[in-house]
């Protein structure tokens, strides 16, 4: 097979190797993109946030008093630090996840709608899909932000996100990581990058040239196979392409994170900061039009020490009405939760938008997710669903309460706020067309 010169003479052997493995690595994971209608421009949000809290909750200390517009965050109740952003947001009440149970199901079901291959969102997690769809022009499709998601692994109960049945798209548990995979480049100096950017170019100009030359000697399976490699290569390449312009506009990347332990209980409050301020700051640069958090996981174990608390938090989640005290512990962990949110709606308000249209806050759209309705009961029925931002015509300062809806229905109604027009999302046998109301 006939190699490419334009490799530059300082790439060892080795460089190469290294090169071309990440490269075919990621490939597996990517899909063929297919075409979907756009709704007219303009009334799209720019952008979609996905905000993850495990372990349910407890109704009666979660709910809002009053209906529609009319409505208020009782005091001492789980949702009250939301007070300030009341305007910002939809309290949605009343989804069910349709033939999903328990932990497990709830997790697997709660972005992905439970959709096969063969559906019409292929089995995506709806952060996939509408990264799928929106995120060419990026540097990256999307960010997956994490905090203490993966020291149990890859499974079910500790992933939210799904390129395709079974393909879990794990989270980066820690900051630093994720900081120098963003700026990294950019960190090192103009020349520096420069140089870079070039010697890993000449890298993926020379897989590309070979991969070329082996399709014309493969059956039709294989070369299917090899164009998702192919896929791989160009997504690669728009992030190398990303990287000598993400800070342009003015844009200036973050401060480094400080290095913690990031599966130490007591430095989860301090992860999941440097986390959020990383994934505003990537939106703000433009690096993703897409992108999320998790907090944990499913059954997550975390001890909220710092707030006097003892027992983990998925124990706390299952304190029946007899325990006061345990109670007590579990709406204190889950006020702390609704904290962090407000920390993100705060800080996407208080960010321009790249394209000077107001704030981040004005031009997306942002879901906070649980698996579970009534954490004591394992059920997915009445599962709590904000969704908060003025993108794609959200129109917010509501309570929505609805009795035994599918929440594929909200699934479709966000895809429809980020500008696409698919008429279902996951299992259609379940359930069709968007959430009435919402937007």
């Amino acid at each position: 097979m006939k190699k490419s010169t334009n490799l530059s003479p300082k790439w060892s052997r080795r460089d190469f190797a290294l090169g071309v493995g990440a490269t075919l690595l990621a490939a597996p994971f990517i899909k063929l993109l297919q075409p979907t209608a756009m709704a007219a421009p303009g009334d799209a949000a720019e952008r979609l946030i996905i905000f993850f809290s495990p372990n349910g909750t407890i109704p009666q200390h979660w709910r809002p008093s009053g209906s529609g517009t009319q409505f208020s965050f009782p005091k001492g109740s789980i949702l009250e630090p939301l007070a300030p952003y009341k305007n910002d947001l939809v309290v949605v009440d009343g989804l069910d996840f349709y033939g999903a149970s328990n932990h497990e199901g709830g997790m697997a079901a709660m972005l992905t709608g439970k959709g096969g291959a063969s559906t019409e969102t292929g089995g995506r997690s709806l952060d996939q899909y509408v990264a799928n769809k929106i995120g060419d022009k990026t540097r990256f499709r999307s960010l997956e932000f994490g905090v203490q998601t993966s020291a149990w692994g890859g499974n079910t109960q500790t992933r939210m996100s799904y390129r395709g049945p079974g393909q879990y798209v794990p989270p980066n548990d820690n900051p630093v990581n994720v900081y120098k995979r963003i700026w990294g480049d950019v960190a090192s100096g103009p020349g520096q990058v420069d140089e870079l950017l070039k010697r890993r170019q000449s890298v993926l100009d020379l897989v590309k040239e070979d991969l070329g030359l082996l399709k014309r000697n493969l059956g039709k399976e294989e070369q299917q196979k090899l164009d998702r490699h192919l896929q791989s290569i160009r997504e690669a390449e728009k992030g190398i392409q990303g990287s000598s312009t993400s800070t342009s506009g003015g844009c200036k990347s973050p401060a480094p994170p400080a290095a913690v332990a990031p599966y130490d209980h007591k430095n989860f409050p301090a992860v999941g900061k440097a986390q959020t301020d990383l994934m505003v700051a990537s939106l703000a640069c433009g690096m993703t039009k897409v992108a999320s958090i998790q907090w944990s996981h499913t059954v997550g174990p975390p001890v909220f020490s710092w707030l006097g608390i003892k027992e983990g938090h998925h124990a706390l989640s299952h304190m029946g009405d007899h325990n006061k005290q345990g109670v007590a512990n579990f709406v204190k962990a889950e006020r702390w939760f609704t904290e962090q949110f407000a920390y993100l709606l705060k800080s996407l308000k208080n960010t321009p938008d790249p394209g000077g249209k107001g704030t981040l806050l004005d031009t997306s759209l942002v879901l906070w997710a649980k698996e579970l309705g009534d954490s004591r009961l394992h059920v997915c029925k009445s599962v709590p669903f904000i969704v908060a931002g003025k993108g794609g015509g959200l129109k917010t300062g509501r309570y929505l309460q609805y009795k035994n809806e599918s929440h594929q229905k909200l699934l479709v109604s966000m895809c429809h706020g980020m500008g696409l027009t698919n008429a279902s999302f996951g299992d259609p046998s379940k359930s069709t067309g968007p959430l009435s109301g919402l937007i």
